[in-house]
């Protein structure tokens, strides 16, 4: 009965959540509040467990993180490089799509996705202004290239955060493993925009002459704070890097680099606060705790002895299985809670047969079918919901068909091209 209770009450959160009927950090800090009261968890399975409990790395991995961006988005870098690119194309709406989605993608590695589509888009909407062009599928192609850049890099996109801590695998994990078929993929990407976006490519002259007297330099106030910034942001990445060889966890350098960007760039601490996203951080936390619930009452250990089952100790059926079903499911809701169920999932899989996971390929077809598929329909991925909303609020509402014509197509371009990459890279 209790495992009927716990699997109802992660249901309808889902479903919340997927619906947006009410906003997910409610839905699932009720879903909390409902195994609370049920007495199916309790303080020490929900905040002390290792397996069922808050995974905190995670969580101050994305405060530190957030903090980090916090600081170089005071020092106006973003908006030098959003103008530096219209300048550098001259206006021509074709070439600044590829090197306004190609910045983004980079960033989206380095920093996160949900971050980098929040600085990026209020300062697209203004070249697109001067430029006289509809923003909308600037935009679209941004948030489609940051959650394909994210995919790449442990901290880019937040189910890789979370796989990352699940399984043990460090940022140059993610970066040797998925950073050749990121690559890939955005190649296809850029070039097939040329094609999908082609309506948008308007050359106005006279707009275009316009914004090439913008001078980018003056986004920048104060150069010394960018310049320590920036130094504390490589430092962070190097961290990052050499993390098991220091023997620290990610979260640790995050929580480091947090601190050092709010000492090298100074400004209020509230400031810096209004910055870092507590909503996310409350849902992340809630999620943990359901899933947790989950795993207390045995729901996923029966579902992975299922999976295990169904995929007759086949690495091929169990890898290309767990793609397009994620892909197909993370479009359906967001990735995060998608992730977040599925990972202990894999964990067991991985576990029960070590054969079904050959150079942790069932992790990466994890990762990749969960940032890529987030592509697929407005909902499929945070940086998405945050992008229709600054649209919106900058009056060029996004439906979610329009979004979802062009990430439907753009997911299936994407999850095509992991099949020969998988296959012939760990299965072959």
């Amino acid at each position: 009965m209790t495992t009927v209770l716990t699997v109802a009450v992660f249901v309808i959160v889902y479903a919340l959540i997927a619906t947006e009927r009410v906003p997910r950090t409610v839905a699932a800090l009720g879903g909390v509040a409902a195994v609370f009261g049920l007495g199916i968890v309790g303080a020490q399975e929900a905040f002390y467990s290792p397996e069922t409990g808050i995974d905190w790395n995670v969580i101050f991995l994305l405060l530190g993180m957030m903090l980090v961006v916090a600081g170089l988005r005071r020092t106006g870098l973003f908006e030098y490089l959003a103008i530096w690119s219209a300048k550098r194309t001259r206006g021509r709406p074709y070439p600044l799509l590829v090197l306004l989605c190609t910045l983004t993608a980079v960033a989206s590695a380095l920093l996160d996705n949900v971050t980098t589509v929040l600085l990026v888009a209020p300062v697209t909407l203004l070249v697109c202004n001067r430029l006289k062009l509809n923003p909308v599928p600037f935009l679209i192609a941004e948030v489609l290239a940051s959650n394909i850049g994210g995919a790449s890099t442990l901290v880019g996109d937040p189910p890789n955060i979370i796989i990352g801590s699940r399984a043990d695998l460090s940022f140059i994990d993610f970066v040797v493993n998925l950073g050749p078929i990121v690559v890939i993929v955005m190649v296809a990407f850029l070039l097939l925009s040329r094609f999908v976006f082609r309506d948008a490519f308007t050359y106005d002259r006279v707009a275009a002459q316009s914004v090439m007297q913008l001078d980018e330099r003056e986004a920048i106030d104060d150069h010394g704070a960018l310049v320590r910034g920036l130094l504390v942001l490589g430092l962070v990445l190097v961290g990052f890097v050499l993390q098991r060889t220091l023997g620290i966890e990610p979260s640790i350098v995050a929580l480091l680099g947090g601190g050092a960007m709010m000492l090298a760039v100074p400004g209020p601490t509230d400031e810096y606060m209004k910055q870092v996203e507590w909503e996310t951080l409350v849902f992340f936390m809630g999620l943990f705790v359901l899933v947790g619930a989950l795993v207390e009452v045995g729901a996923i250990d029966a579902l992975a002895s299922a999976l295990t089952d169904a995929v007759g100790g086949d690495p091929v059926a169990a890898t290309f299985g767990i793609l397009f079903g994620s892909a197909a499911l993370s479009g359906i809701v967001d990735n995060i809670p998608y992730v977040a169920t599925m990972a202990p999932v894999v964990d067991q899989l991985a576990t029960n047969d070590p054969a079904l996971n050959p150079g942790n390929v069932l992790w990466w077809s994890l990762a990749l079918g969960a940032d890529f598929g987030g592509n697929a329909t407005a909902i499929g991925a945070s940086a998405n919901v945050v992008v229709i909303g600054i649209a919106k609020r900058y009056g060029h509402p996004i439906s979610f068909w329009q979004f979802t014509r062009y990430g439907l197509l753009v997911t299936v371009v994407s999850v095509a091209l992991c099949v020969p990459f998988l296959w012939l890279r760990y299965l072959a």
